[in-house]
């Protein structure tokens, strides 16, 4: 089986601090914060010069997390809020075993990386895709 879970998912924010407090009073736990940018982002995302800010939530159960992202450049896309039943979404991220394989079974049914396979220090190999309804999908292959 090549899918180990779902590792997250992701929402990008105008108010990082906020969006934090928020998830605090619903109940979730804060995992961490992180500045995110360099090659690897670039490669991940398929944009130029990503900085961004990010905060790691966890369920209480440990087993599922939200990453909530703040872009600092380029700066994020302003768009109406989608009503519930609009297709697609930030992303979903899966770890997977083999990320190449896993990228080779999901072309035929109309992925499209949007950047490269990424290298994350010596940590994963990541990428994202853009899968059914236009949604990202996240590839995630821990290495070393």
């Amino acid at each position: 089986m090549t899918v180990q879970r779902m590792d997250n998912v992701a929402v990008v924010v105008d108010d990082l601090a906020a969006a934090v407090a928020f998830f605090l009073a619903l109940g979730l736990e804060l995992e961490g914060e992180a500045e995110i940018e360099g090659l690897f982002a670039d490669q991940t995302v398929g944009l130029d010069g990503v900085r961004s800010a990010i905060a790691m939530m966890r369920t209480p159960d440990g087993h599922s997390r939200l990453e909530l992202t703040e872009y600092h450049h380029p700066a994020a896309i302003e768009a109406a809020p989608p009503a519930p039943h609009t297709l697609g979404l930030h992303r979903v991220m899966f770890a997977v075993d083999d990320i190449d394989d896993t990228i080779a079974r999901l072309r035929p049914h109309g992925a499209e990386l949007l950047g490269t396979v990424a290298r994350y220090e010596d940590s994963y190999r990541l990428c994202y895709l853009r899968g059914p309804a236009g949604i990202i999908v996240a590839l995630a292959e821990r290495i070393g």
